[in-house]
């Protein structure tokens, strides 16, 4: 498939001991961790079967398609995803950042995850032109086509609204209080089913090959959804 994939492997070994310490540590119960597992497997093993999740899976995970046509919205949720920054994502990894997801994780964090996906340079700010490209990239993700014109005018009407201090960029503050006054900005944060994991599985990963007659797909497609709404 021309994918280049690093030849390092790590075994899940000690799943039991992991998934007590993984629980402990986010919002996930023993027997939700230990259900991701199974997903993780079936996922990183999806093209090639090495025991990590490389982008080319993730992105057959989100999209459907391993392409490696450019796409800056699986980019930046992978580069969150891959806490390490090693190219690749761990299953401690995929449980910690899965779990920003869940009902029961504070708000504050949250927020802080969708800021860290517009600060594309990670300079702690929310530039225009960053917000430009993940409105953009989020668009043609979905599939929706709006004139400049329109685009434009979301971000005028974003910064008149979020940079309270007029410097012509947000930070992690002003992005707090924008997101109090717009919580429809955070509805995608939250996916209801994650509360009952052993059940039921992150809808995101419909395309995955996960298809055990005793595992249920959500419904709802986490990439298919608009960080900002467009209208």
């Amino acid at each position: 498939m021309g994918c280049k994939f690093s030849k390092k492997t790590r075994k899940n070994s000690g799943i039991n001991e992991s998934a007590v310490i993984l629980a402990s540590q986010t919002s996930f119960t023993v027997n939700e961790v230990e259900a991701l597992h199974i997903l993780y497997k079936k996922l990183s093993s999806s093209i090639l079967d090495d025991g990590l999740i490389h982008k080319e899976e993730f992105q057959l995970a989100l999209l459907g398609s391993s392409s490696r046509k450019h796409n800056l919205f699986v980019d930046r949720v992978f580069q969150l995803f891959d806490l390490k920054q090693d190219g690749v994502i761990e299953f401690e990894e995929f449980v910690r950042s899965l779990s920003i997801f869940h009902p029961r994780t504070p708000q504050v964090h949250k927020i802080a995850f969708a800021f860290h996906l517009y600060d594309l340079q990670q300079t702690g700010y929310i530039e225009r032109e960053e917000l430009k490209q993940m409105v953009l990239a989020t668009l043609e993700e979905s599939n929706l086509m709006i004139s400049d014109d329109h685009i434009e005018a979301i971000l005028d009407k974003t910064f008149m609204e979020a940079d309270s201090k007029g410097d012509g960029r947000i930070d992690l503050e002003e992005w707090t209080e924008f997101v109090a006054k717009n919580p429809a900005l955070m509805k995608n944060m939250t996916l209801s089913y994650l509360a009952d994991v052993s059940t039921t599985f992150p809808s995101f990963l419909i395309y995955s090959e996960v298809q055990d007659s005793d595992l249920t797909v959500g419904k709802d497609h986490m990439a298919s959804s608009s960080w900002m709404d467009p209208k």
